[in-house]
């Protein structure tokens, strides 16, 4: 993945802020981000973090055979990897120029300056000597790779122990830590190196840049100083012109801050030796800050647990019994229903309904018990049918709700009579919009028949 590439409107507002001698972190143009050293649970691991810049350092070591030239030398080797982890343009399993560039600057700084006794490093001469192998990670970068990775490869190796060994004839004898303590390295002196990073050909000087300042400068001068102000290493990158007086301007910038950061490396050291005689807690989690995200465990508090018994009766009986809530699940919308029990009706006025259909049932009845009694002399099969007709529209007459049985104008009506075959007779049936014949003309009809 490549590197997302500043727009001009960042590029312009940074150096705009440079020429103007302000920083986007509140720094000032010599100032150096804050440095935080923790250290692991066994020697030589710790963790360096320049700002949001973090580089983790392990210190291993091994037995190995010496190069020819260097019979009584050890081995130094030192490899740092950057992974996606601290940034996504970086890609894995290739080494890019600038890791290249990178694991070259280290080397002359701590190798090549001779700031560790090699020779102590030697067992049998031409046989046996140690190999120290340095590596680091980057887990985050934020600018300035090189200066946090020099601080943290010298920190891990102040801090690390080798086993002990002992030589007797052709016998080499290694010692676990139980047996014999470790013995730690000898160290001359710590290189640490001081980036400077120059603007608009050499005008403007910051030191420490971060990743965003990195992309715009033109150039970057690296010095690999120690606390004697002794010049270990310098680089410069960018293709940029410097003069003499920036160069040594540079140099005395970089012997302030290398004292600084020697002072605050040793008294780390000193700390974590002194917590681990002590028997105190060390290690990266014990490092970090309680009540953060980032915690591995909250600190205990003290529980009284004695007479929980009592305590649980006396707060039950201090307590309120709670209210008997019942839920009303009632949506007050029109066309709405509810299903439960004991809980009103909200179809609007159903009973009523009932309760006007049962009486007019009941009236139907006694009117249809009426008019049997009246027509029971009639033997005529049209009278018959014409009074059932008179009936059944009376009927719904009373009901005030016409009921329609089918589709059909007409329907099929059977009437049964004693000691005949049922007979078919077409009868129509009146239309829910027709009216009712009154009981006037009722009683009118009935002198008609009785006269006849």
């Amino acid at each position: 993945m490549k590197e997302t590439p500043l727009s001009n409107c960042e590029r312009r507002f940074l150096l705009r802020a440079i020429e103007e001698k302000k920083r986007l972190d509140g720094r000032q143009t010599y100032d150096y981000r804050n440095i935080r050293i923790s250290f692991g649970t066994d020697y030589g691991c710790c963790i360096v973090e320049l700002g949001k810049t973090r580089v983790l350092g392990q210190v291993s070591c091994e037995l190995v055979s010496p190069k020819l030239n260097r019979a009584t030398e050890g081995i130094l080797f030192f490899n740092l990897e950057l992974s996606q982890m601290a940034a996504p343009a970086f890609e894995p399993g290739r080494q890019s120029d600038l890791l290249v560039k990178l694991n070259r600057l280290l080397e002359r700084c701590l190798r090549n300056s001779k700031c560790i006794d090699t020779e102590s490093l030697c067992v049998v001469a031409g046989e046996k000597v140690w190999q120290i192998r340095v590596d680091l990670h980057l887990l985050n970068h934020d600018g300035n790779i090189i200066d946090a990775a020099s601080i943290a490869a010298i920190v891990a190796l102040c801090h690390f122990r080798r086993p002990d060994v002992s030589v007797q004839g052709e016998e080499v004898t290694l010692y676990t830590p139980e047996e014999r303590d470790p013995v730690p390295l000898s160290i001359h002196h710590m290189p640490i190196c001081i980036s400077f990073a120059f603007f608009q050909q050499g005008t403007y000087l910051l030191v420490d840049p971060n990743e965003r300042e990195e992309r715009v400068m033109d150039g970057l001068l690296v010095i690999a100083m120690n606390k004697h102000r002794e010049i270990c290493t310098i680089q410069s990158s960018g293709g940029i012109m410097l003069l003499k007086d920036q160069v040594l301007r540079c140099s005395k910038i970089a012997g302030v801050k290398v004292a600084e950061i020697t002072e605050l490396i040793q008294k780390a050291l000193e700390n974590d030796q002194k917590v681990r005689k002590e028997g105190g807690k060390f290690g990266f989690a014990e490092s970090i800050a309680n009540q953060r995200i980032t915690a591995f465990k909250m600190e205990k508090a003290s529980v009284d647990t004695s007479n929980i018994e009592e305590k649980a009766e006396e707060i039950i009986a201090e307590a309120e019994p709670p209210p008997e809530v019942v839920s009303k699940p009632v949506l007050w919308t029109p066309g709405t229903a509810q299903i439960g029990d004991g809980i009103e009706n909200s179809w609007g006025g159903l009973e009523d309904s009932e309760k006007e259909e049962e009486e007019g049932g009941i009236d139907e009845a006694v009117i249809l018990d009426d008019t049997k009694m009246d027509t029971g002399g009639v033997s005529d099969t049209g009278n018959q049918a014409l009074g059932l007709m008179i009936l059944i529209s009376f009927g719904y007459f009373l009901k005030g709700a016409p009921i329609v049985l089918s589709d059909s104008e007409e329907e099929e009506m059977i009437i049964l009579e004693p000691d005949k075959t049922p007979k078919k007779i077409r009868a129509q049936t009146t239309s829910a919009k027709e009216k009712a014949p009154s009981r006037s003309q009722v009683k009118r009809r009935r002198k008609k028949r009785t006269a006849n």
